[in-house]
């Protein structure tokens, strides 16, 4: 290994050097990519197909709903009423006065590129004389590109880390894991995660330019373009401790601040948008903390980081731990996903760009989140360590961690969609 770069026998799948660019022989890795992903949908789709056939009537989604009602579920929802009627102009209010869940709190740019998408299923709906929900086909098929976009993404950021016979198992993994289903419904998580890992590659490949439109596509996807802000910020701290490797030359720095500062600026427009269409300043946050008013008494304030001890204490006293109990357990988990980010070596592999992303969107989390069952979902963008999960050369561990993949899957899937019917069953 040099500087981090595999060089040993797994360097590639013919043992030729992993950044080569000379085809290897039968079916290239675009082809063994697209046949991962494509397997790992139908059998996501069996999954869904079972969990629809077990469905009971205590389900928010009826007996034996079909795939439809899953697709167009949850948060779907939201993204479809955006797209059809757009935004409030005034802000809804509960009995007690206090702002209640709305549109608002989705990003506007995967509703309407699904409405564009699912502009010729309208059509055709309307001459065969079959009404269905066209947006929701166009908000699958948004979803699922997106997802096989991830795949070759992912694998193009680890090959040269790991190898191409690690990489090919990473886009299996992340294609089969817990979360897989989000690649089959109407959810922004896929759109935007391929904002995100086309960023995390053009920083790692020093290629600034493209993030001027990366940056703003991630923040009208979906929230997270703040944590994005620090990891650029980390970033140029660590490129200017190396400058004496790497040279640090005056263009990098100015792209650096100059793209940190998009960042933070696009991070807080939304907030701003809904200030100015509503009137209310704080109508955006307002909207936020609606959701969690639903877990916790205080759930209308806001602070940075009380959320998780909040939490913490939340689900302790529902399992019956004793009281206080919640800051000891918050304070253990943050120094625990600190300490494999620091020094567990196959996370180390992938790389600084995606260690410090990986840490700059924990404390993101950390600093916004209130944990209950939609934390699996938020977690969906630190994929990129599914790297780190493939580098082990075992190949009982591999085909083991493909296996708890998908019973996590199956058991996400049931859940969420089969049961919906208890307060943690939120995907």
């Amino acid at each position: 290994m040099v500087d981090g770069v595999n060089t040993g026998p797994e360097a590639s799948v013919s043992g030729a050097d992993p950044l080569s660019t000379r085809a290897p022989r039968g079916p290239g890795f675009g082809f063994w990519i697209v046949m991962i992903y494509l397997g790992a949908r139908l059998v996501t789709t069996g999954l869904m197909l079972l969990a629809s056939a077990m469905s009971g009537p205590d389900s928010r989604f009826g007996v034996n709903p079909g795939l439809a009602p899953f697709i167009l579920g949850w948060d779907a929802q939201w993204y479809w009423l955006v797209a059809v009627n757009g935004y409030p102009a005034e802000l809804p209010l509960t009995e007690t006065g206090a702002v209640a869940e709305n549109a608002w709190a989705f990003m506007p740019l995967y509703a309407f590129l699904s409405q564009a998408v699912s502009l010729p299923f309208a059509l055709l709906s309307q001459a065969v004389g079959i009404p269905f929900a066209a947006w929701g086909v166009g908000g699958f098929l948004v979803a699922i590109a997106a997802g096989l976009g991830c795949c070759f993404v992912l694998f193009q950021m680890v090959r040269d880390r790991i190898g191409d016979t690690a990489a090919l198992w990473s886009v299996a993994l992340f294609a089969s894991a817990p979360l897989a289903a989000l690649f089959q419904v109407a959810y922004a998580e896929s759109l935007f995660l391929l904002w995100l890992l086309l960023s995390l590659w053009c920083v790692r490949r020093r290629r600034y330019g493209w993030l001027y439109l990366l940056i703003p596509l991630m923040a009208f996807t979906r929230p997270g373009v703040l944590a994005f802000a620090l990891f650029l910020g980390l970033f140029g701290l660590w490129r200017w401790f190396r400058r004496d490797r790497e040279p640090l030359g005056r263009t990098e720095v100015v792209h650096i601040l100059a793209l940190g500062g998009l960042a933070v600026v696009t991070g807080f427009a939304w907030q701003v948008i809904v200030g100015i269409v509503t009137g209310d300043p704080g109508g955006y946050l307002a909207t936020e903390l609606a959701w969690r008013r639903n877990w916790v008494t205080d759930g209308g304030v806001f602070m940075p980081f009380h959320g998780w001890f909040a939490g913490a204490e939340f689900w302790l006293r529902s399992w019956g731990a004793p009281a206080g109990f919640g800051i000891a357990a918050a304070v253990v988990l943050m120094l625990g996903a600190a300490a494999i980010l620091l020094f567990e070596p196959h996370v180390r592999r992938l790389g600084v760009e995606v260690r410090l992303w990986s840490a700059s969107y924990l404390v993101y989390l950390f600093a916004v989140f209130f944990p209950q069952s939609s934390i699996f979902r938020l977690l969906f963008p630190l994929s990129p360590l599914w790297g780190a999960v493939a580098t082990p050369r075992s190949t009982i561990w591999r085909v083991g961690a493909l296996a708890v993949c998908l019973a996590g899957q199956w058991w996400w899937i049931w859940n969420m969609y089969g049961l919906a019917n208890m307060y943690w069953q939120v995907p």
